[in-house]
């Protein structure tokens, strides 16, 4: 473990090649079993809400049903969480060639929204856990396979992979000084 700023990064973060591989994973992250959606922000329900009108049309009928009869997200303030399909599927999910994508970033990479995403699924693998100081910990799940062995082969560290993501969270300050320290701890060089 180190401390970049507020936040104490599981040290396997600086070590673990990773870059998604969505042709072999199918989309993995977006349907994994568990019965809960995407984990949500309390200041991220009102982004939600109105990326969600660009991003229903990519979903099929069944897909928008759902939300109009139950809602786009779930759970008390503090462990919201976006609806999820059968104990599966997160309920902005629609298949292309059999790859699970998400609804809403397909609205945002179209140019129809601002939002892109909730953080968590941004960050994935990495996730943040709040108690005394923030905390970083990578989730190793079998499904994320192939993304291991390509971030590996092709050279790309996790944390590099996460650029995005963790910027959007801590900051590009942040982000300099946690790439930096990645960057010490494994011998790269920038």
């Amino acid at each position: 473990m180190f401390v970049i700023g507020e936040a104490v990064v599981e040290e396997e973060i600086a070590r673990e090649g990773f870059a998604c591989d969505t042709l072999k994973c199918k989309g993995a992250c977006c349907t994994l079993d568990g019965g809960r959606g995407a984990p949500l922000e309390d200041s991220e329900v009102p982004e939600l809400v109105e990326s969600s009108k660009a991003a229903l049309h990519y979903l099929p009928e069944e897909r928008r049903r759902i939300i109009a009869e139950h809602g786009m997200y779930e759970g008390p303030v503090g462990q919201r969480a976006t609806v999820c399909i059968e104990n599966r599927d997160c309920v902005f999910v629609f298949y292309e060639e059999g790859v699970a994508r998400c609804s809403l970033e397909k609205a945002y990479l179209n140019g129809e929204t601002r939002w892109r995403k909730p953080l968590s699924c941004h960050l994935f693998p990495i996730r943040v856990s709040q108690g005394q100081r923030t905390q970083l910990r990578y989730e190793r799940i079998s499904e994320c396979r192939s993304a291991v062995e390509r971030g590996t082969r092709e050279q790309i560290p996790l944390y590099r992979f996460l650029e995005s993501p963790l910027t959007r969270r801590f900051g590009q300050a942040w982000y300099e000084q946690f790439r930096s320290e990645c960057e010490r701890r494994t011998g790269a060089n920038g």
